[in-house]
């Protein structure tokens, strides 16, 4: 089938190389001119055969507003545009509804996958209409990984795929797939640290390496930390900074809306703004706080670091 792609970055021109393996037409379009087939939006829709499908690819929030309200002014009843990207999933209904009035379906789609997606294939939340999401099914059977099989050799239908909902389901799938995900790196991070650590242990990226078959802890995840650790076996050349892309956040927003308990989530989030922090206020308070009742003693500022500018 033929597909539209707003947004050739690295997750949508590998998203596009695998259609394109798989038999598919894609006409992409992007702001970076080497990389699009088309040089506007209007373009992109003219050299698509109605009804069209129009994957969008580009940052969340008001990139990707402005980039479905021009579509929709663009697109036929009939018509669907999916969203790929990591919009918030309250979006998704301002999306659909304004679609919805010229006759152009919506669907929101949560991608996982990365850059490894070209060759492994991505995981897919959808969420949407039935018959929106049958339009799409093509494409979404290309980008998919293949159905894994059980030991007799059965193959296992769901696993990389599923229709989690209507519309805003599929982002919010995947935004809470990024609060797991969130947990799963700190528990790695915390326990490499531990490692590290201690003059016990001898060799750190061994014993992470071994981890990777045979345990309950073996993970892609694991896999990449690994990976990582053989690029960089100190991980001397990281800062340990991490940004967080707001999905952690919007995850535990809604467990605080919903009152779920999600302790270890919520931990691994404020971690990361730990991370962020060259000199902690609140430890200089629990420092201060320590001192002044139990007289411990406190680490003084040098002279050279009280200069230095901020």
């Amino acid at each position: 089938m033929q597909l539209g792609l707003i947004g050739l970055g690295k997750m949508g021109g590998n998203m596009a190389t695998r259609l394109r393996r798989a038999g598919h037409e894609v006409v992409g379009f992007d702001h970076h001119p080497e990389k699009r087939d088309v040089d506007s939006l209007e373009a992109l829709v003219g050299a698509l055969s109605a009804p069209r499908v129009v994957w969008v690819m580009v940052p969340a929030g008001e990139p990707t507003r402005e980039t479905v309200r021009q579509l929709g002014e663009l697109l036929e009843p009939g018509d669907v545009v999916v969203d790929g990207g990591n919009s918030k999933f309250t979006d998704d209904k301002v999306h659909a509804q304004m679609l919805g009035e010229k006759g152009v379906g919506y669907l929101d789609c949560g991608v996982s996958g990365g850059v490894w997606g070209l060759e492994n294939g991505y995981a897919l939340m959808v969420g949407g209409a039935k018959d929106d999401v049958a339009k799409v099914q093509p494409v979404f059977d290309a980008l998919r990984p293949p159905e894994p099989t059980d030991e007799s050799g059965q193959a296992m239908p769901g696993a990389g795929f599923v229709h989690a909902g209507p519309v805003g389901a599929g982002h919010y799938a995947k935004m809470v797939h990024n609060g797991i995900e969130y947990a799963l790196m700190q528990a790695y991070g915390e326990g490499y640290e531990l490692l590290a650590a201690v003059d016990l242990i001898e060799d750190v990226p061994g014993v992470v390496a071994s981890w990777t078959q045979g345990t309950v802890i073996r993970s892609w995840l694991l896999d990449l930390l690994v990976r990582a650790l053989q690029e960089d076996p100190s991980l001397e050349k990281i800062r340990g900074y991490a940004d967080d892309s707001g999905e952690g956040r919007w995850t535990v927003q809604e467990a605080i809306d919903h009152a779920v308990p999600m302790p270890t989530i919520a931990a691994s989030l404020f971690a990361r703004f730990v991370s962020r922090q060259e000199d902690s206020p609140t430890m200089k308070a629990v420092a201060a706080l320590r001192q002044q009742f139990g007289g411990h003693a406190v680490h003084a500022v040098q002279a050279q670091e009280v200069e230095r500018p901020a």
